[in-house]
């Protein structure tokens, strides 16, 4: 099983988009759920976790920006990102999250691409 990522696209500065996750496996709807990036040439690293509780964090360069949410009966959890910066452009991926690392293997990614 892997999660696909999808919702990326072109934006400018200021932009907004939002990125989504689906949940292949109704085994999955409680599990926590994290969103990483990999901007290009550089390791991939987190940027936002929900809890099966609903509970949220966000990693410092996103928070107030971006929000983490999840829809329980649809399987999805969605990553609303705000006032994109060129920083933010990235592959973004979303996985499980064990709470020592990602729970399965990666899937595919979305490119963000945020121009100044």
């Amino acid at each position: 099983v892997q999660l696909q990522a999808s919702g990326g696209g072109l934006v400018q500065a200021g932009g907004s988009l939002r990125l989504s996750c689906e949940l292949p496996d109704s085994t999955l709807a409680e599990h926590t759920i994290a969103w990483y990036k990999q901007p290009p040439g550089k390791r991939r690293e987190h940027v936002a976790v929900i809890a099966g509780t609903g509970r949220t964090n966000y990693a410092d360069a996103v928070k107030g920006r971006f929000t983490v949410s999840r829809e329980h009966a649809r399987r999805m959890v969605y990553l609303q990102m705000n006032s994109l910066k060129p920083e933010d452009t990235a592959v973004y991926y979303c996985n499980v999250d064990t709470g020592v690392g990602p729970g399965l293997p990666w899937g595919q990614g979305t490119l963000v691409t945020v121009s100044s």
